[in-house]
């Protein structure tokens, strides 16, 4: 892999203060937008599974830094501390999971039975091998409970090169092998050519 493989994450640099970012705002969202529709699975009914890269997560953050209204460097670089490791390095996937529900009911019912779900979502290869995804250490003392999930998980999928070159293949599915939602989708051929960018070392 290549030395410079570390330039992916976002520095103090990268970021426009509010004028500068509301000036460009809406041509970013707009490819951002774009983006993540290439990059975003439904999986069943509730889960949906958006991988992310550098410029989702750039966009995260100036949205946050715009609502929360922050203009200290310190506060900028709180928010690079909590969203740089869901930028994937070279042999890496970032995906959030999030859990769709809309209203109270379904809440009482889906919350409690998703426990542990964080740990149940696996890429499958074409060959029958899994990537099971691992739940990203900054956040899991936050988001995990013994007795009902987050609505919100950030995950992290481990490749080897092997694996990448499988993944080039095609034939990836997206699982849930958790015992109250088993589900799976497979991954279109335009989702597998963006994630490759995230797992191949271009830079």
């Amino acid at each position: 892999m290549s030395t410079n493989m570390k330039t992916r994450k976002l520095s103090l640099e990268d970021i426009l203060d509010h004028r500068a970012y509301e000036r460009v705002r809406e041509a970013s969202r707009a490819n951002v937008i774009e983006l993540k529709r290439r990059r975003r699975l439904h999986l069943g009914t509730v889960v949906t599974v958006s991988f992310e890269n550098r410029a989702t997560m750039l966009n995260q953050i100036q949205e946050m830094l715009r609502v929360e209204r922050v203009v200290t460097d310190e506060g900028v670089m709180e928010e690079l501390k909590a969203f740089n490791p869901m930028i994937p390095e070279p042999g890496q996937l970032c995906a959030t999971l999030f859990i769709e529900l809309t209203t109270e009911d379904q809440m009482r019912e889906w919350l409690p039975k998703l426990v542990g779900i964080e740990r149940s979502i696996v890429v499958q290869l074409a060959d029958g091998t899994q990537v099971r995804g691992v739940v990203d250490e900054q956040h899991a003392e936050g988001l995990t409970r013994e007795t009902v999930t987050a609505a919100v998980h950030y995950l992290r999928f481990e490749f080897t090169e092997e694996q990448v070159a499988q993944f080039a293949k095609g034939g990836v599915q997206v699982r849930c092998d958790h015992s109250n939602y088993l589900e799976a989708i497979e991954l279109p051929e335009f989702t597998i050519t963006e994630l490759l960018t995230d797992l191949r070392d271009d830079a």
